[in-house]
């Protein structure tokens, strides 16, 4: 239940100060309202000024002098049942020591009975319903004292005769005394633990990242490695430093491949927040021994749920099926088509992963989907395949040589030109130009793998690419101009080259680009 506001007890007006009277709710004189006035605040300081808080034990000297004689004590008096009186001190045991208040006066307050075994007491309490003459009555002993073993010597009395004297030096100036926070045990000053409010953060241990550093030289789990950004903490599974927290770069943010005289760089980009684009390369040789190299790179479709793990999925199935097909004597061209529809199978196998629960819940969204092209250079022939806007571009060594470019976008900006309806400029520059019509998935329209055959002249390089690449260097013309001079002799350089192309023009999108140079030369020959 609620409860009226107690009034202060004033003993006058504290507006004009007439005197007032015990009970008065407003001032005679001028009605001023006493129930206003505040209460008088409790005097509760948090700092002792003496350094010593009370009811502690008065500390004793390190090094005590020699001791004064004790005073004289009475004997203690024992009753007919052999019991000590009211006011001694039992056998065995020593009361506390405590300093007086006041000045000493060289006796003690309430002499003490001595110690049978010859031990001196300290001086003891006043029985009870008495008082000691002369002395303020003594406050209960803060921590009693532990008994006295037979034999002990004997002890300086607590209470010397003589003049007063100061408290004995402990080796240390006294301190205030804290009483907002739990007693704290004394212990040395490097050693004493850190208040609740005392937040200290642990230095890297330097030894972390020499274990680290040395985990994947020994075949050390991915777990072992070392952050990027602080470069001393673990990282976890989850890809966050267990030291500063830095989510670590994906393992698809950032791949490089070099096989043979062919390879393949992807990037994830300075906008999104994965990659979304896959490749594979390799390298075989047909059923009369002549080298082949082949190519494939995948776009994960954005709109489109795990488009990452489409493009991973679609790359993967065509490189393996032109692997096994072109040694076999599969014609290059069919390899090809048949390495597309396997893709999409790959592509179509995530749609049929997911519940069909989940997908009763979520019918919006699509199924994985990505784009492909591909590349199958030989001796004489160069064979691309493709489905999407991804692309390949043919690069001769001799620049003197116009480049082309060998894909058809499917795509609405395409669609567009190819029906006459709008310029290549006018189409690819609507917002509408990167719309595809044509991708590997479970939700595809009709698949129409598209292949071409060529049989260059002359030595060249074949640029295989998605569009986070060739936005940047949409015509033939540009991308020769952008692809590095020395380009069919160290691809891996040109494909970092390309790279940083696009990531300096922006980077909106995943790059990935795959050099093959043209003609196959047999595995093991290319970059340094």
């Amino acid at each position: 239940m609620s409860q009226m506001p107690q009034q202060a007890a004033l003993s006058k007006c504290p507006s004009c100060e007439e005197p007032l009277e015990s009970g008065d709710r407003f001032c005679g004189a001028c009605g001023y309202d006493l129930s206003v006035v505040p209460a008088r605040p409790v005097d509760e300081p948090t700092l002792t000024m003496t350094g010593v808080p009370p009811q502690t034990p008065w500390p004793s000297a390190a090094h005590p002098g020699p001791a004064a004689p004790p005073p004289p004590t009475a004997p203690p008096t024992v009753g007919s049942a052999g019991v000590a009186a009211p006011g001694a001190v039992p056998s065995g045991h020593a009361a506390a020591q405590r300093p007086a208040d006041g000045p000493s006066t060289g006796v003690p307050a309430h002499p003490g009975a001595p110690d049978p075994h010859g031990a001196a007491s300290a001086p003891h309490a006043p029985a009870p319903g008495t008082s000691a003459p002369g002395a303020p009555p003594a406050a209960p002993p803060a921590h009693p004292a532990p008994p006295v073993p037979a034999g002990a010597p004997p002890q300086p009395a607590s209470a010397p005769t003589g003049p007063p004297q100061s408290a004995p030096s402990t080796g240390a100036p006294s301190t205030g005394v804290r009483f907002d926070r739990p007693a704290q045990p004394e212990v040395p000053a490097p050693q004493q633990p850190a208040q609740a409010d005392d937040y200290t953060l642990q230095a890297p241990d330097p030894r972390v990242a020499a274990d680290a550093a040395e985990a994947p030289a020994q075949g050390g789990s991915p777990g072992s490695a070392v952050c990027v950004a602080c470069r001393a903490g673990r990282v976890d599974d989850d890809g966050y430093c267990e030291n500063c927290g830095h989510a670590q770069p994906r393992e698809r943010d950032h791949m490089e491949q070099e096989c043979g005289p062919l390879a393949a760089v992807s990037d994830r980009g300075l906008r999104h927040h994965r990659n979304e684009d896959a490749f594979a390369v390799g390298t075989t040789t047909l059923p009369d021994g002549a080298p082949v190299s082949v190519a494939v790179v995948c776009d994960g479709v954005s709109s489109a749920t795990r488009p990452d793990e489409a493009s991973l999925a679609a790359s993967r199935a065509a490189n393996a099926s032109l692997l096994d097909a072109l040694p076999r004597g599969t014609h290059p061209q069919q390899a090809m088509h048949e390495a597309i529809l396997a893709a999409s199978e790959a592509v179509n196998a995530l749609a049929d992963e997911q519940p069909a629960e989940a997908r009763e819940h979520a019918p919006q969204q699509n199924a994985p989907a990505c784009t492909i092209v591909g590349a199958v250079v030989t001796a004489g022939l160069l064979v691309v395949g493709w489905v999407g806007d991804s692309r390949a571009y043919w690069i001769p060594v001799d620049r003197s040589a116009p480049p082309a470019r060998l894909t058809e976008d499917d795509s609405w900006a395409a669609q567009m030109v190819a029906a006459g309806l709008m310029g290549e400029a006018e189409a690819y520059a609507d917002h509408r130009a990167h719309a595809i019509t044509g991708w590997l998935g479970a939700d595809a329209y009709e698949l129409e793998p598209h292949t071409a055959a060529f049989k260059p002249d002359r030595p060249g390089v074949v640029v295989v690419c998605t569009d986070g690449l060739w936005n940047y260097a949409e015509s033939a013309d540009e991308m020769a101009e952008a692809v590095p001079v020395d380009a069919a002799a160290r691809p891996l350089h040109a494909a970092r080259v390309l790279v940083g192309h696009a990531l300096d023009g922006g980077g909106h999108d995943n790059v990935t680009v795959a050099l093959v140079p043209f003609p196959a030369v047999p595995q093991g020959a290319g970059s340094a």
